[in-house]
């Protein structure tokens, strides 16, 4: 049905008021039939994805692993093209994105469906569902960066679920985006083959990786997808020169052995750089894993004391509203650069860069 609709916004609790533009009321019939991007042919009028490391072949009228992508007479077609289920504006902190314009908004969209089944999926209502089984809204890709513009937001954000499944609709939006001098960020786990990630790196100012363990094992059982795509997504990440940001959710009995964490740090500074910001965030219980506590604080400090003792610079905790280790600190005269609570800045500075006591160069893209 066509309205003038507010849109009510998943996990923020703020609405933005008098977008014109038709909505299809759950359950929608209405579903993109876009040509995808990043497959092959095969006989039978089958199909094979290369989009993601599970290179699914589909046949005909059946669908890939995502839900979202689906053979229909030998031609694969993206079911989410224009078709977002959530429309946000957002603070960068809570991407979270600490060295990328502080302070300022993202305009922020996901559309379903997922390329893995994390059991602490935070957002599975709209990622572990097809298309078809949630209310969205028919957005292009030009409207989609327009109101973004509308609403003043100097970042779209690419977010919620998995962007990569999304990967037709976002490096549209993203060249729309650009075009009006707005900067494109992606929020992934970059569970995805290399031609496609390499496109979308192209495409991005800044990338948040959440790289769910350092272990095949915890990939296999708990995520339900592969370690190695993921470090390689985040080393071709940090030769293209692009921001990039790491978040390691901190599960109790699962990923939190410090013998581990060790060991991603280690791998971080060799192969993405000590200067790479990583956040150590804490679990609470939710979807499939409610029967685990919330990580103890202590936990997550202790995991931010190795990873810098192992030469990563910039280690935040995150999930922990006030603590001191939400804020940046100066490497070298170890001063208080940007001071957060939540999302929120409480005082920035970083002048032109640089620590404003020391002089000290702060990596991150600032203005």
């Amino acid at each position: 049905m066509k309205r003038r609709d507010f849109i009510k916004l998943v996990g923020t609790g703020l609405v933005l008021s008098g977008l014109d533009f038709e909505a299809e009321a759950s359950p929608a019939p209405d579903l993109s039939r876009h040509r995808a991007l990043y497959w092959e042919k095969l006989p039978d009028r089958r199909v094979r994805c290369l989009l993601c490391p599970r290179y699914c072949v589909v046949g005909d009228r059946e669908r890939g692993y995502c839900g979202v992508r689906e053979n229909r007479g030998g031609e694969y077609i993206s079911l989410v093209y224009g078709r977002p289920v959530t429309l946000a504006l957002d603070p960068v902190e809570k991407k979270p994105l600490f060295h990328f314009l502080p302070g300022r908004k993202a305009f922020s969209i996901a559309t379903a469906g997922c390329n893995v089944n994390c059991k602490f999926c935070q957002n599975w209502q709209i990622s572990q569902v097809r298309p078809e089984q949630v209310r969205f809204y028919k957005i292009p890709p030009e409207r989609t960066a327009h109101l973004a513009y509308r609403y003043h937001a100097p970042i779209l954000a690419y977010t919620y679920t998995e962007p990569v499944i999304f990967v037709e609709y976002m490096l549209d939006t993203a060249r729309e985006a650009s075009r009006l001098g707005i900067r494109n960020v992606v929020i992934t786990g970059a569970h995805v083959n290399p031609r496609p990630w390499k496109d979308i790196l192209a495409a991005m100012d800044a990338v948040k990786i959440d790289l769910k363990a350092f272990s095949e094992d915890f990939y296999k059982k708990i995520v339900r997808g592969k370690l190695k795509p993921v470090l390689d997504a985040i080393v071709l990440s940090a030769e293209s020169g692009k921001w990039l940001e790491i978040v390691y959710l901190v599960i109790p009995g699962l990923n939190d052995g410090m013998d581990e964490i060790r060991k991603m740090s280690r791998w971080m500074v060799k192969n993405a750089g000590p200067q790479v910001p990583v956040h150590f965030s804490r679990f609470f219980p939710m979807y499939l894993l409610k029967n685990l506590p919330a990580t103890p604080i202590s936990t997550l400090e202790r995991a931010r004391e190795v990873a810098m003792e192992e030469g990563l610079k910039f280690v935040y905790v995150g999930n922990v509203p006030g603590h001191p280790a939400e804020t940046t600190y100066c490497p070298r005269c170890k001063k208080p650069l940007i001071k957060r609570v939540g999302f929120e800045i409480k005082e920035n500075n970083i002048k032109h860069g640089k620590c404003k006591f020391c002089g000290e160069k702060i990596p991150g893209v600032w203005a």
